[in-house]
């Protein structure tokens, strides 16, 4: 099962930004910025006790709003309220029970969801003096905090990882190749799908997956076997979840986290949009294999240079995924989507595929030859040898001298000599870099 979410509700000034950054602090899981790599700032992945999670940050509601704005945060918090496994709701202990708080307390009780009923600001040891109030909610007992001097904190992160699902995920063999379509709302994810297994007319079984009602589809091309990967939603026609592009992330996390290949399907009509870098982002940084899916294809008027230039387009956008296939398809149509599978069983193989030793150091062996690592101060970064430590993504690691010499331009450089000789389209490579002990 992928991490669990966690969504943070409540009306606005209550604190809860405030509550966002104090449990994230200092233990969030991606600690370093890729080059290109976009990250939605409405949510973290973090931990607690070795409990890893995702952590949503809600605009405060206002329930009878009819301003656009106010009325535009509901809707992204009824999504989050949706999305996640666990929910806290956060109101203010200092200004006791407003109509406000009763009207989100009645969404919430519909939604079925885990729910920690947390008072906030109650800034010393005593109790709020508006305490008991909260148990007309029919909440349970509150939890009483101080997020902005760090009170209670542990006791409240203590019952939310208790409240986590402990639903198991699907066992399947090591050769299903799990399949995540992933993407913003209104590309064609559905029909890409729907085109998928009409095709394949296998489909052995629909089994619910997590809590968040993902539904694994398990189905056959030829003598393989696949499981598609479908998150939440992602059928979901409802206007007021798919016009909210800010929480499409959200609904790919989990699928990501569980899938062995990641199918980014782009509208092709809109190009590269910083919705589908964030979303590409998850897939990289995840170590999974990608491929790029340009969708409505059939709806771009074209001359001899329209795909070369949108080909272009894509990798410059997308430049930390160069090494992602694109396909140009019409799920409506069905042009060239018999490719996909295809695509999808070439890079999930070469995601999977391992190096001998003694070959790798050869082709690491002739790229210094042909290109001397670099130095500074007179000492010269040393590269004794390498292994490939795993796959999936495939993770070489590199015994050198001294870690300051690895220059990212060089490690850029060998892992280019790696594609060269070796492929490994559609797939991520990671080196780790090891200093070798002197006498070793």
């Amino acid at each position: 099962m992928g991490k669990p979410i966690v969504a943070i509700v409540g009306r606005p000034n209550v604190g809860k930004s405030t509550l966002f950054n104090k449990i994230s602090g200092k233990r969030i899981a991606i600690v370093e910025d890729r080059p290109g790599v976009t990250r939605d700032r409405i949510y973290i992945e973090t931990e607690w006790l070795s409990h890893q999670f995702h952590l949503i940050d809600t605009g405060g509601i206002e329930p009878k709003s009819k301003e656009i704005i106010p009325a535009q945060m509901k809707r992204q918090a009824e999504l989050a309220i949706e999305t996640a496994d666990v929910i806290i709701f956060l109101l203010d202990g200092r200004e006791g029970l407003t109509a406000n708080d009763r009207e989100i307390a009645s969404m919430l009780r519909k939604s079925g969801k885990p729910l920690l009923l947390v008072l906030n600001k109650v800034d010393n040891r005593e109790s709020s003096p508006f305490y008991y109030d909260f148990f007309e909610l029919g909440l349970g007992e509150p939890v009483e905090i101080s997020s902005a001097m760090g009170l209670n904190i542990g006791n409240l992160l203590d019952e939310m990882v208790a409240l986590f699902p402990k639903v198991e995920e699907q066992d399947y063999d090591e050769d299903v190749v799990k399949v995540a379509v992933i993407g913003k709302p209104n590309v064609g994810k559905s029909s890409l799908i729907n085109k998928i297994l009409g095709e394949d007319r296998v489909i052995v079984s629909e089994i619910a997956g997590t809590t968040r009602d993902a539904i694994d589809t398990p189905f056959t091309h030829g003598d393989d076997r696949y499981v598609l990967i479908d998150t939440a939603g992602i059928r979901r026609k409802s206007k007021v979840y798919d016009n909210i592009e800010r929480y499409s992330v959200i609904r790919s996390v989990t699928a990501v986290e569980r899938a062995d290949v990641c199918l980014l399907v782009i509208d092709a009509m809109e190009g590269v949009t910083e919705q589908d870098k964030k979303i590409a982002g998850y897939s990289h940084e995840a170590g999974k294999a990608l491929v790029i899916v340009i969708n409505k294809w059939d709806l771009v008027e074209k001359d001899t240079k329209t795909m070369n230039t949108f080909i272009k387009d894509v990798r410059n956008e997308l430049s930390y995924c160069y090494y992602a296939p694109i396909l140009f398809i019409s799920a409506l149509t069905g042009q060239r989507t018999n490719k996909i599978i295809e695509t999808v069983k070439a890079v999930a193989n070469q995601n999977a595929m391992r190096l001998k030793t003694g070959v790798l150091n050869e082709i690491i062996g002739e790229a210094v030859l042909l290109n001397q690592p670099p130095s500074d101060k007179g000492k010269k970064l040393k590269i004794y040898y390498c292994t490939q430590g795993g796959v999936k993504p495939p993770t070489f690691i590199l015994f050198i001298n001294d870690k300051k010499l690895a220059h990212f331009s060089y490690i850029r450089y060998l892992t280019n000599k790696i594609r060269e000789n070796f492929g490994f389209e559609g797939s991520p490579i990671r080196f780790i870099l090891k200093e070798k002990a002197k006498g070793d």
